[in-house]
């Protein structure tokens, strides 16, 4: 997984083309009906915030592109979505979106065989998938934080796993993310479940 100040890229060279501003757009398209679960806000912000977390913590114009898409198969129409994904980004992005998708079934199997199953690949995932997921589920982790703080313990009530299956999620992401390797985006991480969890005991 790559982090701020490696030396073997200067990542801040890495300038966005015409491709990042369409994968915007189709970004946009895909999701324009979909809505954050907790806030209503549209869910094009999440996914401009994990593309952001990625390109801050040392990621490519191709890894961007696959965080703004991330969560493309596995929400807006599977198999449909990833060939349309390769159509106009190429094979390498619709390989990273692949790896960072827990299903491409509808419906969707069961919460808890997803998640395990998700953790398990999670492990091989490649560094790039695994930036990615990072990215993820801290901004995902930001804004349990963020709502639990206004709702309390009636947030839990939105989410298949309730509170123990949402803690054990993310802290078992955690956990498979520093059997590899750790980073400055993964401490992150770490902290944010780990605030959470505090809240959520006090």
């Amino acid at each position: 997984m790559t982090t701020p100040g490696d030396t073997d890229q200067d990542h801040s060279r890495v300038m966005l083309s015409a491709q990042f501003s369409e994968a915007v757009d189709f970004a946009r398209g895909l999701h324009a009906e979909q809505r954050r679960k907790l806030t209503g806000a549209p869910y094009l912000g999440h996914l401009l915030r994990v593309a952001g977390l990625v390109l801050e913590y040392g990621g490519a114009e191709d890894e961007a592109i696959a965080a703004l898409l991330h969560d493309a198969i596995e929400d807006q129409g599977g198999a449909t979505a990833r060939e349309a994904i390769r159509g106009r980004f190429g094979d390498a992005v619709t390989a990273l979106v692949d790896e960072c998708s827990d299903t491409d079934q509808t419906p969707k199997p069961p919460w808890r065989e997803r998640k395990e199953a998700y953790l398990a690949h999670l492990e091989r995932a490649s560094d790039s998938a695994r930036l990615i997921a990072a990215a993820d589920k801290l901004d995902n982790v930001r804004s349990l934080l963020a709502n639990y703080r206004r709702e309390g313990p009636a947030l839990w009530s939105h989410f298949r796993g309730g509170e123990e299956g949402t803690l054990w999620y993310h802290r078992e992401v955690v956990q498979r993310l520093k059997q590899r390797d750790s980073s400055p985006l993964v401490d992150e991480l770490d902290l944010a479940v780990t605030e959470l969890e505090r809240l959520a005991t006090d």
